[in-house]
């Protein structure tokens, strides 16, 4: 029974790291940072491996509120 679950699991896995980067661009282009923040964010959520993750973490307490 656990195969068969995983099977059924990797599919909304992969949807789910497939989707996550581009949440979080869509976020960085809709918030304000400080300084050039702005496209390290972009840089990281691009080019390191589950940088979407680090992004959601270290975004918060970087944005600018209004």
């Amino acid at each position: 029974m656990g195969f068969f679950m995983l099977l059924f699991l990797i599919p909304f896995i992969m949807l789910f790291l497939l989707l996550l980067p581009i949440i979080a661009i869509i976020d960085i282009m809709r918030s304000k940072f400080e300084g050039n923040d702005n496209l390290l964010m972009l840089l990281i959520v691009i080019f390191i491996p589950l940088g979407s993750i680090i992004y959601f973490i270290m975004a918060p307490s970087r944005k600018i509120r209004i």
